[in-house]
């Protein structure tokens, strides 16, 4: 059965922007939002949705596709209270930014039919800015859409083909790994990022005062390294629980990189591995 209709439940930056892509390359079905009234008030006034429901029962009826793109704790409760009561005829899945605790629930609830009915993904695109006012059509051009198939699935038919087929024409690119590496890979490339920039953001604020003129006079780079200090403590409480192990392993690794550049920068005595990384 093709898909037409799709439910997105959380109409923010990321569903928001998912459902603008598809009205761009001309998506012909229907896309049903749910969340907040406020939220959902917004995302019909930008054309991002058709209908709108703040429960999400009554928002996944006639759906084909559902989409989770909540932060990380939510949709794992949203599998659970969701999926015993979804038809075996439509496919979930998940914008989360950790896979391993939502491909767990997927196969707790699912069990032996996980493989057919609950597909994980993780799109590697967003900005410093969430809700649906910042959603873009264009925010997945160019960007990695990372799938985790759980076992058994088969990418190449049914929903799971017209559903990649869709993330491609929005302009993402698929690549799969297993949740273990997934969240092992992200950690380093998005998560140890994201602290450092708000450690920085922090330091600075409790070193000169929130009033002060830092960003003119520190320039381009202080701007970038605290751009996304700015990004929803929400969602990164999630990723910080939901990842826990493999967040404090990579921090507590950068931490002593870290402590060894402070010992040994300020005696001109570069240490090897950086110095080769560096102009």
């Amino acid at each position: 059965m093709p898909i037409r209709q799709i439910t997105i439940i959380g109409t923010g930056l990321i569903g928001g922007s998912f459902a603008l892509a598809l009205r761009k390359r001309k998506f012909a079905g229907r896309i049903v939002g749910c969340d907040r009234e406020s939220a959902l008030k917004k995302a019909k006034t930008r054309g991002v949705i058709d209908t709108g429901f703040v429960e999400p029962a009554d928002a996944v009826r006639g759906s084909q596709l559902v989409m989770l793109a909540t932060p990380v704790l939510a949709i794992v409760d949203l599998i659970g209270r969701l999926g015993p009561a979804l038809p075996a005829t439509t496919l979930l899945t998940d914008v989360g930014s950790t896979k391993t605790a939502v491909a767990e629930q997927a196969l707790n609830v699912f069990g032996k039919n996980a493989g057919k009915r609950f597909l994980p993904g993780h799109p590697m695109a967003g900005k410093e800015h969430s809700g649906v006012d910042y959603a873009d059509a264009a925010l997945f051009h160019n960007a990695v859409w990372f799938l985790t198939p759980l076992p058994g699935q088969n990418l190449n038919q049914g929903l799971f083909a017209e559903f990649a087929g869709w993330i491609d024409q929005i302009g993402a690119r698929i690549a799969m790994l297993p949740p273990e590496d997934h969240d092992r890979l992200c950690a380093w490339i998005s998560h140890v990022p994201q602290m450092i920039s708000t450690a920085l953001a922090a330091a600075l604020v409790e070193e000169f005062g929130e009033d002060a003129p830092l960003l003119p006079a520190g320039g381009r780079a202080l701007r970038e390294m605290t751009r996304i200090s700015a990004s929803p403590y929400s969602m990164w409480r999630d990723i910080a629980i939901s990842n826990r192990r493999i967040w404090k392993m990579r921090c507590s690794k950068w931490s002593s990189g870290w402590r060894t550049s402070g010992r040994t920068f300020p005696r001109g005595n570069w240490p090897r591995n950086l110095s080769r990384h560096m102009g």
